[in-house]
């Protein structure tokens, strides 16, 4: 199950009464989708809450994590050892960076009936496929002890390592140990127990493993019984305790039973526009992944559909080989090298529970986040929602950038570029630039070439573009644009548009038409705003950068020439080199012809 939040306190107080309180794991995911932190909590809902709220009594761990996270993924289990056994399993796999990884001695044990003629029964770390029978893993190291002392002593067994088969034992290979004399064992290394009547310890083991309480109590009460009826109370008290303590322990700590080898388990939970697909991967009686899909839905697909769409999907995402799959109801997957089974009753059942109460779970979450979203819908997201509409956009216009360029007579050609992010100018990102490769008054070209500078230096820096670039100008502005995003390659990444200031039409690349928004919409307003911004930057740059020309220039420094006739001089020919390069009659026809004169003799003097 998945649970996005923003890892802020208001955020998680409006959307905590949506967390169940059921036992779990969840995991502290970071914007990459590395996993920082997995822990168990008896109650999710409890467990979370702690992470927020005040900071100043939190460890700076825990502070870090927080600040590092980007969302929250949990997962649904039914009891508390489930939980430590899922989060152990999540551990080994992710290795999280806040985690402390757990040491190999301290992995699960399993109690193991060996595939062996008079078989032992001994408690193991290593699940083995030898036809050995296991049960567990089991949590608690105390009570598998005494689950384990119980056995010995109700159904008294070998622990030897001697291959009892019945040429050796005929043969009286072996001698009877310590154990045989200490009661431990009944002697079948020299045939003084028959393999019948040990096999049926065994199968008396077997039930109160699988936790067939009826029968082993049962059996424990005979037994009391005849020690009571021979006088032997100490013998029938000692029994008495240890009964006890098996009533008391949960034989069934496991995840799942470990006759569910290797499955997958699928449900679905669906509403009017959407799906969500539930995936448990089951392996060696544990749960190695948890995964909510989400599906929309394009047309009125039931459910069966959906599942055998997105099941061979899931699998091979998973890289799962497993030979059967569990599902809710009958489908049809040709194309799954897999036995498709409807379990009614016994462990498969409860998985398909566990994995319809994940789902089921999402989903109401899914709808209360929605009813949160619209009672809750600020101005900026009406306006971003208008504005994806009037422009046919496939996702919100978060980050909007506007360019606007500016020269008088083609001298000191500048262009800005002007940011709005949530439909607010973002002034620290605003940039200028002054135009490098274009000579003379050149709008397209202009506009070109700092919209390749723009959007290259984002893709070299690795940093996210725009959804919507405006461009201030009509068909040609927005024509010399768009060659620079296809040089790019990312024409089909953002969105752009060109506003022609006349009646603000607004225009699409390829597209003669244009576009007529209402003049009371709030998306044109922002629109206007973003032109009129990106406008007012480009001048407010142009004014500075003429002003520092014409301060410095070295025009006003020949005698008659005063700092209007330089600006008139550097308006019409761009540069002070232009300048000196003009003829008499050229610079006459700016100047007048005794100024001309002057010039010429100036700039021809300082050249000797």
């Amino acid at each position: 199950m998945i649970y996005i939040v923003n890892m802020t306190n208001d955020d998680y107080k409006q959307l905590a009464p949506s967390l169940p309180k059921q036992p779990g794991v969840y995991r502290f995911i970071n914007a990459e989708g590395t996993v920082l932190y997995v822990g168990k909590a008896k109650s999710l809902k409890n467990r979370l809450s702690s992470y927020f709220g005040s900071q100043k009594d939190k460890r700076n761990k825990v502070r870090s994590l927080v600040r590092n996270a980007d969302h929250i993924e949990y997962t649904i289990v039914e009891t508390e050892q489930d939980a430590l056994l899922l989060e152990n399993t999540l551990i080994k796999q992710f290795m999280p960076r806040y985690n402390v990884m757990l040491r190999d001695d301290k992995s699960y044990s399993y109690i193991c009936i060996k595939k062996e003629r008079f078989p032992r029964v001994f408690i193991t770390r290593r699940y083995v496929k030898d036809d050995s029978i296991y049960f567990g893993p089991y949590t608690s190291k105390k009570r598998l002890s005494q689950i384990l002392d119980l056995i010995k002593t109700l159904f008294p067994l070998r622990n030897c390592i001697h291959n009892l088969s019945e040429t050796n034992i005929k043969a009286g290979k072996f001698k009877v140990c310590l154990e045989y004399h200490i009661k431990n064992c009944k002697g079948a290394c020299e045939g003084l127990e028959s393999e019948e009547a040990y096999n049926e310890k065994i199968e008396q083991i077997r039930n109160i493993l699988k936790g067939r309480y009826g029968l082993v109590v049962r059996h424990f009460k005979e037994k009391m019984r005849q020690h009571a009826e021979n006088m032997e109370f100490e013998a029938a008290q000692q029994l008495k305790e240890k009964l006890a303590a098996f009533e008391g322990y949960q034989s069934k700590s496991q995840v799942v039973a470990m006759s569910v080898d290797e499955v997958d388990v699928f449900t679905i939970a669906s509403d009017e526009k959407n799906a969500y697909i539930n995936y448990l991967q089951v392996m060696e009686g544990a749960i190695i992944n948890a995964y909510t899909q989400e599906v929309v839905k394009n047309l009125d697909e039931d459910e069966q559909e959906l599942l055998e769409f997105v099941i061979p999907q899931i699998r091979e995402k998973f890289g799962s080989t497993a030979t059967e799959i569990i599902v809710p109801f009958e489908l049809q997957l040709p194309t799954v090298e897999a036995t498709v089974f409807v379990p009614q009753r016994g462990e498969k059942a409860k998985l398909i529970k566990l994995s319809d109460k994940n789902v089921q779970y999402f989903l109401r979450q899914k709808q209360k986040q929605e009813i949160n979203k619209v009672k809750k819908q600020t101005s900026t997201e009406r306006i971003l929602r208008t504005m994806k509409e009037d422009l046919q956009m496939s996702e919100l216009p978060i980050h909007i950038e506007c360019f606007d360029n500016s020269n008088l007579q083609g001298s000191n050609p500048v262009s800005s570029c002007v940011v709005f992010k949530n439909a607010k100018p973002s002034n620290k990102d605003y940039r200028h630039y002054n135009i490098k490769s274009v000579e003379g008054p050149n709008d397209f070209a202009s506009m070109e070439e700092v919209v390749y500078r723009r959007y290259k230096r984002l893709l070299s820096e690795g940093r996210s573009l725009p959804q919507l670039i405006i461009i201030d100008g009509g068909k040609g502005q927005l024509s010399a644009a768009l060659k620079s995003l296809k040089v790019l390659g990312i024409e089909e990444r953002v969105t752009m548009i060109g506003i022609a200031k006349r009646l603000e039409e607004i225009f699409f690349p390829d597209d003669p038409i244009p576009l007529y928004i209402n003049k009371k919409s709030e998306s044109l307003k922002v629109i206007q705003q973003a032109r009129n911004e990106a406008h007012r930057f480009a001048i407010t740059f142009h004014r500075d950068q003429r002003s520092r020309n014409f301060l410095g220039t070295e025009l006003t420094n020949i005698p008659g020439v005063g700092q209007k006739s330089a600006e008139k001089l550097l308006q019409t020919f761009g540069s002070v080199k232009k300048v000196k390069a003009a003829d008499e009659a050229s610079l006459s026809s700016v100047v007048g012809q005794a100024l001309a004169k002057k010039i010429q003799k100036w700039f021809s003097e300082e050249a000797m």
